[in-house]
């Protein structure tokens, strides 16, 4: 079972709205650059609950999600 943890996310929003996150602030305050972002769509997180957007981005050479639910981000992490 994972659990929803809210991050702080550094973000780019072009002049047509679309938003690029960059940076992921976890919760204790380590930084992560967003390597790459492979794909974006609206989505369920199966395993902490919650949907909106989801990220999928390459951080540290691994693949994970990052979703934007209702104007807050947050990532899975097993508890």
């Amino acid at each position: 079972m994972c659990r929803k943890v809210f991050v702080d996310v550094l973000a780019k929003q072009d002049k047509n709205g679309q938003l690029t996150p960059l940076e992921v602030t976890w919760e204790d305050g380590r930084k992560f650059e967003i390597d790459r972002i492979t794909d974006v769509r609206h989505a369920a997180s199966m395993a902490a609950g919650g949907t909106g957007i989801r990220y999928t981005c390459s951080i540290l050479g691994k693949s994970t999600f990052l979703f934007l639910d209702d104007k807050k981000w947050f990532m899975e992490a097993k508890k």
